[in-house]
Parts: structure tokens; sequence; C-alpha cells
């Protein structure tokens, strides 16, 4: 089940790939929290949740990711390799790199942690999501919910302002980070998985997620 019907040689192959670019997620969310400029809609609620509760931030995220996974029984989605793993590595990851990453950088250093975090979701989300392994748990429910009829731009816009608010109310950091999320993920997205299709074989890459 978790392996996607994948020969176990293929899997080892794909296996560093999709750990690597798990830890890169991790890494880039740590990056926009230093800069302190806004985050994504979904680290704006796992940042506000963690500040409530005094728990880190990669480790909420963990149990938000947790969470979601319940959502799948009754959508009838199945998790696979990838699916479990994005949910332990990308929070586990967030937590070493804050913890290795200084606080209160000058402003130059904010905004090139902010610049880099954003663009490196690209290459992280398109070869997590080459690998074949299962989509995360946030991504499960979208493509689930899609699969069903609706848009795929309904169905994502939704999703992000929901987390997005709730994540604003409970204390979230939002701001031009934010904004920078909301206009370049994407078409970021979208770019790096066209070059990276021909790694793995296409239709394993998920079109509706960068459409």
């Amino acid at each position: 089940m978790f392996t996607r019907g994948l020969p176990a040689a293929e899997v080892r192959r794909r296996l560093p790939v999709l750990i690597g670019s798990l830890c890169l997620l991790g890494f880039a969310v740590a990056l926009t929290v230093r800069a302190d400029l806004g985050l994504g809609p979904w680290d704006v609620l796992h940042q506000g949740v963690s500040d409530r509760i005094d728990v880190p931030i990669g480790t909420v995220g963990i149990f938000v990711g947790l969470l979601v996974l319940l959502a799948w029984i009754p959508l009838k989605e199945r998790p696979g390799l990838g699916t479990v793993l994005n949910v332990i590595l990308i929070g586990a990851s967030i937590d070493v790199c804050l913890w290795l990453l200084p606080e209160d950088p000058s402003t130059p250093l904010r905004w090139a942690e902010l610049v880099a975090g954003v663009f490196l979701f690209g290459p992280g989300v398109a070869l997590y999501l080459g690998c074949g392994l299962g989509p995360g748990p946030r991504d499960g429910i979208m493509t689930a919910i899609v699969a069903r009829g609706w848009s795929i731009r309904v169905v994502r816009t939704l999703m992000e302002l929901t987390v997005l608010v709730i994540g604003y109310f409970l204390g979230g950091t939002v701001g031009i980070g934010t904004v920078l999320f909301a206009l370049t993920l994407g078409p970021n997205i979208h770019w790096f998985t066209d070059r990276l299709a021909s790694r793995w074989p296409v239709e394993v890459v998920p079109a509706a997620l960068t459409d």
C-alpha cells in the first residue's frame, strides 16, 4: 500500500530524493519563519498554534498533518510512503533548522531568507511529488476533492484561506511573505515540475497540483 505498487528497487532509488526534498521543504519553512516577514497559510496556522501552546512550530505541523490524515478516511484515500514521511520529516526538519539558524537577523538577511525560502518550495514540492510515493496529507485532501468534480482553484483557495484566517486570529505572522507565497507558489512548482518530469515517468506527477 505504502509504495504505490512500485518495485522495491525503484522505491530504493527514489527514497533518497524523497527524503532530501522533504528536508529541503523543512529548511525552506524555517527560513521564512526566521525572516518573520509573513508565512505561507498553513505555516501561519502552525505558528499561531505554536505560540498558543508553547510547542515548536515543526512539531505542531506534525500533529496537524496527522489530524488532516484522519480526513482521508471518509474520502477513501490511501497514504503512501511519501505521505507518512511528509508528515514526519518536514516538521522535524523545521525544528532542527530553526535551532541552527540565527535569531533576529539583520533586515537584509531577513529578506534574503524570505526570498530563498519561498523559492525553495518549488524544487522541494516538485521533487517529492515527482517521486510518486504519495502526496502529503494536505495535498491528498485537495486532490481527493478535485477528483469528485470540484475546481482545483476553488478547492485550493478555500483551503488556504480557511487555514490563513484561523492562523491569523491565533497570532500567526501574516505579511509580505504571505503575499509572495500566494503569487509565486503555483508558478514556482509548475516551473520545476516541468523541468524535473523527465527524471520519473510523467504520470507520477499529479497535474492538478500544478494547474
